[in-house]
């Protein structure tokens, strides 16, 4: 194991990387809460049928989505040696999702965006386009992906707490209810701990208030924590494809959503989890970076034939590096634990946000310091990452934060005549942008 993870290389051990996969787990075990009911909706209905007459069940939805992240997130740390994890994307599965609720699309159809958009996904990774594009990104633009993705995982912690209210404008919560002082708590208990150097201490940090949650009633504990999955249903989700409608405008449109949203999103994250992990290049690059594209585009295709929307690498992968963890077998411990989940779920999502969200902030504060690389004296260099920050935070999507960047990046200097320190790729880049910005 220590020479097949380079644990020593990397400066770890078995311990810390098995806790840090742990901890991986806990702040991205809502997903398997929320995946089901983004597909089928929110509310009491186990099950929805399609246009095209299949019954959706959420409990489908929910063995297929911890069974795929389960068996990707092992690939990425078997194949890639990275502390990377990979689940249904959040964003698009709430796009496609309320098109499967109110008919537009069926689930077939669905899936064949997801497929389409998982193969241009691997092409470009395979051909070696897809790593041209991330070289020919300024590095201003790559350190303060870090930065960006910092306020945005903390906005997730406001948001999933209840500390702050986004729903009308932005506003401070209802600092009476108990998820929201449990919240504010695990916040102190996580900073206490780090500030004493204790090892492990977002992971203590969860469980303590999974723990005093349950008295308050935020923690629901079930009526089993262990069940046999029910595989009813698990073939109307799986190799369900429906092809006759890819080529309309709107599902082209669907597939460029997807696409984009799937490339920007897994570019931030890996730079962004890297950049923390300490495992970039003079050039804010990481070397080896093909070996994740190259998973993260499997697990797309992979995801459509089962039934799960876009698989990308997980933001919260950070909690994990947070930890400690700097080799795959981080991801291999948080995929095996996706794995038993299959029988334990109900153990496993009861895990409230108020023990997640003070993870999410805390990390959100950890990774903030790559902003510091950025040099403010020179504003050509400076105002692409505060339009990335801003526009990743306030549309709450690292995609848009992303990409809104890198066309203020090359519209500032081509404005002040700078355009030859832009790489000639980028312009290119910047037309597919747009588009996503127009259409999205």
């Amino acid at each position: 194991m220590e020479e097949f993870f380079k644990l020593r290389e990397r400066k770890t051990d078995v311990k810390t990387e098995i806790l840090a996969g742990i901890t991986t787990f806990m702040t991205m075990a809502y997903v398997l809460a929320v995946q089901p009911s983004a597909i089928v909706g929110f509310g009491d209905a186990a099950s929805l049928t399609d246009a095209n007459g299949y019954v959706i069940s959420k409990s489908a939805i929910l063995i297929m989505c911890a069974l795929v992240s389960g068996v990707i997130t092992i690939f990425m740390g078997l194949y890639a040696n990275f502390p990377f994890a990979l689940s249904t994307g959040m964003g698009t599965n709430f796009l496609l999702g309320a098109l499967l609720q109110d008919g537009s699309l069926s689930f077939g159809s669905i899936m064949s965006i997801i497929l389409i958009s998982g193969i241009i996904f691997l092409a470009l990774t395979i051909f070696g386009i897809r790593d041209m594009i991330v070289k020919m990104i300024p590095k201003n633009i790559k350190v303060a992906i870090s930065a960006s993705i910092g306020f945005f995982v903390a906005y997730l912690g406001f948001k999933n707490t209840g500390i702050g209210t986004f729903t009308d404008g932005i506003a401070m919560g209802d600092f009476t209810d108990p998820k929201v002082l449990l919240a504010i708590a695990g916040l102190l208990l996580i900073s206490i701990l780090t500030a004493y150097n204790v090892r492990g201490a977002i992971l203590i940090g969860i469980i303590a208030i999974t723990i005093a949650g349950i008295p308050f009633g935020v923690t629901k504990l079930p009526d089993h924590f262990f069940e046999i999955p029910d595989m009813a249903n698990l073939g109307n989700v799986c190799f369900n494809f429906d092809f006759k409608h890819l080529l309309t405008a709107d599902t082209v449109i669907w597939v460029f959503v997807a696409f984009f949203g799937d490339f920007f999103s897994t570019l931030g994250t890996v730079l962004g989890v890297a950049g923390k992990a300490r495992m970039l290049d003079e050039d804010g690059n990481l070397p080896g970076i093909e070996k994740p594209f190259l998973v993260d585009a499997i697990g797309t295709c992979v995801g459509a034939v089962t039934g799960c929307t876009t698989i990308t690498t997980f933001v919260e992968s950070t909690s994990g590096v947070e930890a400690g963890g700097r080799t795959g077998l981080t991801a291999v411990t948080t995929g095996i634990i996706f794995l038993l989940t299959i029988f334990a779920a109900p153990l496993f999502v009861i895990i409230p946000d108020a023990a997640t969200g003070p993870a999410l902030i805390f990390v959100g504060f950890l990774m903030i310091s790559g902003f510091s690389e950025i040099d403010f004296s020179n504003f050509d260099d400076a105002f692409g990452p505060f339009i990335m920050i801003v526009f990743g935070t306030y549309t709450a999507n690292i995609a848009t934060g992303i990409a809104a960047g890198i066309l203020a990046h090359v519209g500032i200097k081509a404005a002040t005549r700078k355009w030859k320190e832009i790489h000639p790729g980028l312009y290119i880049l910047c037309i597919p942008l747009i588009l996503y910005f127009v259409y999205n």
